[in-house]
């Protein structure tokens, strides 16, 4: 059965997020068939997930960005309340994967936490998509971090 994988990104983002998660969907799984999706902003993601739900897709990564502003939150608030509700209306998996302008104090700390982010939770919904709903147990309780170094359990 061909995998179908939803890459739903942004034109606000200020690092190619989608095509971070494209290649590395690609590596992990050499298969699969990939659907993009670019909208302008956060809140437009929900609707790309859906409509990549729609589509075929298995499962569905969102890539965002999000500015300092306490606007910024709030539609990023709104946006995140979307893609629940059409995880939970599709019963499919959507990665909601953002970078926060404000948790780097360099533009080339936020590349990295952008790439390390995408691309690890690539990984997550290919394992998810492939693997199914235990897929990711063997990996609980480990601190692990999408972004950062991993924060290690507590023994």
């Amino acid at each position: 059965m061909m995998r179908k994988y939803g890459v739903a990104d942004t034109t606000f983002s200020r690092v190619d997020m989608g095509s971070i998660a494209i290649k590395t969907i690609n590596k992990e799984d050499s298969d699969a068939e990939i659907l993009r999706y670019t909208v302008p902003g956060i809140k437009d993601l929900p609707v790309a997930a859906k409509k990549l739900i729609e589509e075929g897709c298995n499962g569905v990564i969102t890539l965002g960005w999000v500015g300092k502003t306490m606007l910024d939150k709030y539609s990023y608030l709104a946006a995140s309340i979307g893609l629940i509700t059409v995880q939970i209306l599709t019963s499919t998996h959507v990665i909601d994967v953002t970078v926060h302008e404000d948790e780097a104090d360099s533009e080339e700390k936020l590349k990295q936490i952008a790439i390390d982010r995408a691309s690890k939770h690539a990984k997550n919904l290919v394992l998810l998509v492939k693997e199914g709903k235990n897929a990711l147990t063997p990996y609980a309780g480990k601190g692990l971090r999408q972004g950062y170094n991993n924060a290690g359990p507590i023994d």
